[in-house]
Formats: C-alpha cells, sequence, structure tokens
C-alpha cells in the first residue's frame, strides 16, 4: 500500500503521522522528527549538536552506561540527531520490545542526563572531532568553500561548532534548546512495521503528550553568493583536494526539480556514466573519482561537486570543469545522454525503496518539500516522458551554474 500521511489530535494539536504497515519482518521502526529546530535555529553555533549529544548520554536516573545497557539487552535502537533544519529522535526494535522502547524514551525526555559529568564527555568529544576534522582535508576544503560562497550566513560554519562556541555553551543552554525544539507545534512522526496506525497511535499518544507548544517561525532561506573566485589553503597534503560550488536558481518545491535530477545525472552524479568522469579521468587521468549534483533543500538549493587530483594537475583541473559546465549549459545534452540517462535512472531508483526505512525516508523527504508522498513513482514517470528539448531548455534557463567557485586544498611547497 506504501506510506500513508494520518493525523492524531494530541492536547488540541493535530500531529501528522506518516505511516506504512509492514510484516515482513517483525520489527517497528518511529522517527519523531521536529521541523525548525535544527543547526540553523540555534542561537549558538554547535549547539544544536551538543544538545542531541547531551540526549544520548541517557537518564539522569541511570547514568549514560546503565541506561544504554537496558537498550542493549533488547536490542532496541534509541538515537537522537540533529540536522540542518531538524531536531529527531529515533526508536527501532523488535515488535515484543517495542513497547520496552517507547518506555525508555518516555523515561529519557522525562529525565535527562543534564549532569556535569555528562556535559563534560559530550564537550570532550566534540572537541576532539573538531581536532580529527583539522586532518580530513576533505572536510576542510567542503569546509573553506562553505565559508566562501555562504559568507554571512550560519551556514559559513561547521555544524559542529568552533572550539570557541563549544566552550561556551552551558547546560543551561542544553536545556532552553531541547525545551524550544521539542514541542508540539512543530513535530511530525513517521513511523512503519509490524504495528496497527492504532496500536502506533497510543505509543504516539504516550511520549507527545507531555509536550508544550508553541508558534513556529518559517525557517529563513538563504542565496549562495556567485563569487566565482578560487581560493587555495595549504596544508601538508601529497594531493589536491578540490570542491566547488555556484548559485542553483529555483525553488524547493519547483515542478520541474525532475529535470534538475536527470541533468545531474549526465553531468556527474552517475558514476561513470558522467561527462565529470568521461572527461576527467578517462580522457585526462587527472583524478580517479570526480562528481558534481544539485543540493534541493527548503532553504537553499545550489550546484556543487569535487575531486582530488595530483597537485601539479590541479589547475588544468580546474579549467576542465570550468569548460565542461559552460559547455553544459551553452549546447545542453544528446539524445543518447538524455536516452542513457533515463534507463539509468529509471532502472536505479526502485531499488531505494526496497527497505521499509528507505520508503519512508523517502516519502518524509517529499512530505518535507510539500509534494505527495508518492512523488517518487509521478518523478519517473516525469522523467520517462521527458524530452530533449524540455531538458535541454530547462539547462539553458540556468546559466548560474557556470558561475563556479573554487576551494583547493594543497600544498604550497609542491606547486609548480
Amino acid at each position: 500500500m506504501g506510506a500513508q500521511l494520518k493525523q492524531i489530535e494530541i492536547n488540541g494539536v493535530k500531529v501528522d503521522v506518516i505511516y506504512e504497515q509492514s510484516d515482513y519482518i517483525p520489527t517497528v521502526s518511529m522517527q519523531i522528527i521536529f521541523r525548525q529546530s535544527g543547526f540553523l535555529n540555534e542561537s549558538k553555533l554547535g549547539l544544536a549538536s551538543f544538545s542531541a549529544d547531551m540526549l544520548n548520554e541517557g537518564t539522569h536516573k541511570e547514568g549514560s552506561f546503565a541506561f544504554a545497557q537496558k537498550l542493549d539487552a533488547r536490542a532496541i535502537t534509541l538515537h537522537v540527531n540533529s540536522g540542518d533544519e531538524t531536531f529527531g529522535i529515533e526508536v527501532e526494535s523488535l515488535k515484543e520490545y517495542f513497547d520496552e522502547g517507547v518506555a525508555l524514551l518516555v523515561e529519557l525526555l522525562n529525565d535527562p542526563n543534564y549532569t556535569q559529568e555528562a556535559y563534560q564527555k559530550v564537550l570532550k568529544q566534540a572537541l576532539g572531532r573538531i581536532e580529527k576534522n583539522k586532518t580530513d582535508f576533505d572536510y576542510v576544503a567542503s569546509r573553506q568553500l562553505k565559508a566562501m560562497v555562504f559568507d554571512g550566513t550560519y551556514l559559513a560554519y561547521p555544524k559542529i561548532g568552533t572550539k570557541e562556541s563549544l566552550e561556551s555553551i552551558t547546560i543551561d543552554d542544553v536545556k532552553g534548546f531541547i525545551a524550544d525544539a521539542l514541542t508540539l507545534n512543530n513535530v511530525v512522526v513517521v513511523a512503519g512495521g509490524d504495528i496497527s496506525f492504532e496500536e502506533l497511535s497510543g505509543r504516539i499518544q504516550k511520549i507527545l503528550s507531555p509536550l508544550s507548544k508553541r508558534d513556529t517561525s518559517s525557517l529563513q532561506t538563504f542565496a549562495m553568493k556567485p563569487i566565482g573566485q578560487t581560493k587555495e589553503y595549504y596544508e601538508k597534503t601529497q594531493q589536491a583536494y578540490i570542491y566547488f560550488a555556484a548559485p542553483f536558481a529555483i525553488d524547493y518545491n519547483a515542478t520541474d526539480q525532475y529535470k534538475a535530477k536527470v541533468a545531474a545525472s549526465i553531468l556527474g552524479a552517475s558514476g561513470f556514466g558522467s561527462r565529470m568522469i568521461e572527461e576527467i579521468r578517462v580522457k585526462r587521468g587527472l583524478a580517479y573519482s570526480a562528481y558534481c549534483y544539485f543540493v534541493n533543500h527548503r532553504y537553499i538549493n545550489y550546484f556543487t561537486g569535487a575531486m582530488q587530483t595530483k597537485i601539479e594537475s590541479q589547475k588544468e583541473a580546474i579549467d576542465v570543469v570550468k569548460a565542461m559546465v559552460k559547455d553544459f549549459v551553452a549546447k545542453g545534452v544528446t539524445q543518447e545522454e538524455l536516452t542513457k540517462a533515463k534507463k539509468y535512472i529509471l532502472g536505479s531508483e526502485p531499488l531505494k525503496n526496497e527497505s521499509l526505512s528507505q520508503r519512508l525516508s523517502k516519502a518524509f523527504y517529499h512530505y518535507y518539500h510539500d509534494k505527495p508522498l508518492d512523488y517518487s513513482q509521478q518523478e519517473l514517470e516525469l522523467i520517462d516522458k521527458l524530452t530533449l528539448e524540455q531538458l535541454n531548455g530547462f539547462i539553458a534557463s540556468h546559466p548560474e551554474i557556470a558561475k563556479l567557485s573554487f576551494a583547493v586544498v594543497t600544498a604550497k611547497e609542491d606547486k609548480k
């Protein structure tokens, strides 16, 4: 039957529930997602991620270790995470232990481990990740690119925060963030498995009924700056890490987003069948892997990609990407490329919907972007009917993707 959109009324608030019943295996999965409560809504850099890590430290009564033991004893997954726009709690278990999982989640929400010991542990781990990221040059290049093209916005900073921002976070900050984020007005539940909707409704009521209400504000949108520059950042590295991006002027729920999927597949999102691989690796041997794609979010849309190459080849690789994207906008694609892209997408897309978790994730993605839950099937039908003239018209209408900015992590002493 697929995922269905239902509602439960809790304390006068109608809560949307994306639900699919599946008794293929005796498990139940539930995600409680709070919109407008992620990285882009925090008052201090890294607070959303820090708060999620604090909730993952178990309850005050049990402590981190004893609480984790209770979960492990029944193979229950209970995890809190933060994203750009959302804050989520996941519970998954065998059907026979799902009630215990719900009970443990209620305990966690009622009695978080807001102790100094848990705080210090989370802070130490977060600072450790920051230090580790300094030697991950893919991460460094990606961060430097975003700092350049999203300067002046939250997107210019790492989601984990900075050393200075993390050390400024207090336990009271965490309490305040959680109180503001976990409310009835901004929650949606995504759940499914071997459980009826009536059974599920009772569990959701038990979890969400203690939550408060608050008015929600709309999330701001961000415009990427078409800088068109190349900036180098020097590290002790044996190769160049090249990340690039350009604006992509399209709404998150535009009816022709499916054309962007086809265009990206041809340009650089489909691996060995793409132009990037053909131009960068096959013809010139400049990089083992190279890719590009369109980012599609409610708050931002842009074109981006990356590759690694020899330090002495980095300028040539950048010039090839610039010329390739410019030619793509000017001349579009061929009928042969469109035919191959259709076969690739129409053949591979169904494989991405085999598991329950995949289907529920897709359904939520479409829901969040104001599309029907079954939009994946509609999208495939639109792609199947897409003509060469329609696709090339779409590509030509977005010359902004050729306004590329590059961030390159390289070794200064090895440059020629």
